[in-house]
């Protein structure tokens, strides 16, 4: 069992919406972009770049847009006269904790493009399908929620975006 913090929260969940937002967010919009790619039928070499670009520049802008809410917040509760106290999760490590989830997760769509295998997008959708389970069912371990339920909600909800994303792909596909 983990220990308890002085206040009554488990340490170790201390960064866990960070992690579960910028995680669920990579697998989520670097699998769009290849679903997307991959209803329009894009050369794997596209799909990669496409990736890769979206990886970083998106990943960037999850952890930066997470910096500015939390400096957002502190100031908001100084200018209400509060203290405006972090609570131990300074802007700065929050934004590195998403942007760190959402690269590592993110990757895990993109390693059959990359790694050049065969059946590269079924593959694709069976890696997302794990991770998002695996990163869902990570929570239990924090919270008090069945860890199969956890995981059975994010993949759920992560299918469902990368479903839409495959949609579009496929309906554009004739456009350019």
């Amino acid at each position: 069992m983990l220990t308890e913090a002085i206040d009554g929260r488990r340490p170790s969940g201390e960064y866990l919406a960070e992690v579960v937002y910028g995680a669920n967010d990579g697998i989520v919009t670097t699998f769009a972009v290849v679903a997307g790619a991959a209803g329009a039928v894009l050369e794997p070499r596209v799909v990669v770049i496409l990736g890769v670009a979206n990886l970083f520049a998106d990943g960037f802008s999850m952890g930066m847009s997470n910096y500015l809410s939390r400096r957002s917040e502190l100031d908001y509760q100084r200018a209400e006269g509060e203290a405006g106290d972090d609570g131990g999760k300074p802007p700065a490590v929050t934004a590195f904790v998403t942007f760190l989830a959402f690269v590592v997760a993110g990757w895990t769509p993109l390693l059959p493009y990359v790694l050049g295998m065969a059946a590269s997008f079924p593959v694709s959708v069976a890696a997302a399908g794990v991770a998002f389970f695996v990163v869902g069912a990570g929570r239990s371990l924090v919270t008090e929620r069945r860890w199969w339920f956890a995981g059975v909600e994010m993949f759920v909800v992560g299918m469902l975006a990368a479903g839409v994303a495959f949609a579009v792909g496929e309906l554009l596909r004739g456009v350019a």
